[in-house]
């Protein structure tokens, strides 16, 4: 007896030769059947029946030859001629191709039983796909059992027999990742664990349903998380060495409820130098996970990159540290918090740098094309009021040769414009209160951020900004000065909009301001960031 096995492409394919490995069906007489088992029951082999997993391609862990393995603690489930439970007397010990089964029991009244495996973690029709599941090293499947791997067969035999042959027939479906990365930063890291997020139910507890031959019932389980981490050299994690996928270097396995699913999924990393640990989000669109197949998800985790040029002071034409980045032949620009660097645009001396100076100056827009490209401010207060802000403190990026993480996850303008019935032209012109015209009416905006983040469909309609801080001379509230010293990178982010303004107060004097949004964990708001020299991030937000 053969078995075809479906094969996908593009995004999520089939593995190329790990499930189409087909083997012939061995007999009852089959003298590779492993004989060799732990019992739970005492009585004498005489009065029990025999169950042969006849054919070595059904259970339960899987090679990369596409074999499959029957392994120690495997259990099978009959209902016997009294309608009564039954759980085989013995298991195997060992990986083994195929296993003779020993049942107590009545039988021999039917030549057909239904048998079922429902997993290790379950007994009889129950079935309990795990939301916590490990793996201990690359490209191995021996966690199945546990994890929630299960199938049904009809055992074959003859009336009055007491030998019965059967084929499992999974009702799991199983993902097979298989990260990979050219980020060099990232190559010095480990995949601590895989965490999935669907739209509906992947884990909870089913039930083997004989007259379907499905998994039926539904869950309330949305999220799995498979751990990468063993003992040896995988005690830190798998291996992010990996230029294109290798299931040998990385490939992890996870099994989850078949269906029509929305994943999000996030990898966890770690830095094992600076002890950063955090997450490269993916997702992939709504589409069906059979059961009894394999998906083959590979992921580039190329990462976010900042470059670090993206510190200006307002409506600069060069960036804050032009001709002294960190990565030039002259590099002066400080590259962690609470660092201090040489040649920082003193107000007024470098009008490429710093065009404005320190004194009275009118209101107008942004002229120069890379500010022209921000939001204004009224498009600002829309972001932090009606954007729906999450906080993320997990989500890495990297920039300056530094890994990082923590930032804000916002509605797109469009979304934002749709959910709240108004257009594009509406917020440029009147900020999130619908009166209010910040370009010439000093207000501030707050709003604290959710840490609930984007489910998997909701995550298409959202962007992500990084916490990249910024260049403050002294901080009071949110005021950036002109100082060379770098703070709050990855605990706060500091964006300039397209405009300034000139109602600002200060000590006896009125003084230009420019405007923009920062936020940290706690806090989203629309502010003005007060003297407009200050080193803030220009970077369009979408």
């Amino acid at each position: 007896m053969k078995k075809k096995r479906q094969f996908f492409k593009t995004h999520l394919l089939s593995v190329v030769a790990l499930c189409s490995i087909v083997l012939a069906f061995a007999s009852c007489a089959n003298e590779d059947i492993a004989q060799n088992g732990t019992s739970t029951d005492t009585e004498n082999d005489k009065n029990l029946t025999i169950f042969v997993a006849g054919e070595p391609v059904t259970r339960t862990s899987m090679e990369q030859t596409g074999k499959f393995f029957w392994e120690s603690g495997d259990y099978i489930y009959v209902k016997d001629d009294d309608n009564v439970w039954r759980k085989s007397s013995n298991a195997p010990t060992a990986k083994t191709a195929s296993f003779k089964f020993k049942v107590p029991g009545k039988f021999g009244g039917k030549a057909t039983y239904k048998v079922y495996y429902p997993g290790k973690n379950s007994s009889n029709d129950q079935v309990v796909i795990s939301s916590s599941q490990t793996q201990v090293k690359p490209n191995t499947t021996d966690h199945f059992g546990v994890s929630g791997d299960c199938g049904m067969a009809d055992a074959t035999g003859v009336l009055g027999g007491n030998s019965f042959s059967f084929k499992l027939d999974h009702q799991a479906t199983y993902l097979i990742f298989q990260p990979y990365t050219s980020n060099t930063v990232l190559q010095n890291c480990y995949l601590t664990k895989i965490e999935v997020n669907s739209d509906d139910d992947i884990t909870d507890t089913y039930t083997l349903d004989p007259v379907t031959g499905t998994l039926s019932g539904t869950g309330t389980g949305k999220q799995i998380i498979l751990t990468t981490q063993g003992s040896g050299s995988y005690s830190n994690g798998f291996p992010l060495t990996n230029t294109t996928a290798d299931v040998e270097t990385n490939g992890a396995y996870m099994v989850i409820k078949p269906g029509t699913h929305t994943l999000k999924i996030r990898y966890w990393v770690k830095d094992i130098v600076t002890n950063v640990e955090g997450t490269i989000t993916k997702v992939i669109p709504s589409r069906g996970y059979a059961a009894n197949t394999y998906y083959n998800l590979a992921a580039n985790l190329n990462t976010r990159v900042y470059s670090g040029h993206d510190y200006y002071t307002w409506d600069a034409q060069k960036n804050y540290w032009f001709g002294y980045e960190w990565d030039s032949a002259n590099p002066t620009q400080p590259t962690t918090n609470g660092t201090t660097g040489s040649n920082a645009p003193v107000g007024g001396s470098d009008a490429s740098r710093n065009p404005k100076g320190s004194g009275p100056y009118q209101y107008h827009d942004a002229a120069t094309s890379l500010f022209k490209t921000l939001p204004n401010s009224n498009e600002i207060s829309w972001y932090v009021m009606k954007g729906s802000p999450r906080w993320d403190a997990d989500e890495l990026w990297v920039t300056m040769g530094h890994l990082y993480k923590g930032g804000i996850w916002l509605k797109k303008i469009d979304k934002i414009a749709t959910d709240e019935h108004v257009t594009l032209a509406h917020m440029k012109a009147v900020a999130a209160d619908n009166t209010t015209d910040l370009r010439n009416t000093y207000n501030i905006f707050d709003n604290p951020p959710s840490t609930t983040l984007p489910t998997a469909t909701e995550l298409p309609n959202y962007f992500y900004l990084p916490a990249l801080g910024g260049h403050p001379d002294a901080i009071v509230g949110w005021q950036f000065g002109g100082s060379g010293t770098l703070n709050d990178v990855g605990v706060a982010g500091h964006f300039w909009s397209s405009s300034s303004y000139t109602g600002y107060v200060g000590p006896g004097t009125t003084y230009a301001s420019a405007q923009g949004m920062t936020f940290n964990s706690s806090k989203v708001s629309f502010a003005n960031f007060f003297e407009i020299w200050y080193g803030a991030v220009a970077m369009p937000f979408e």
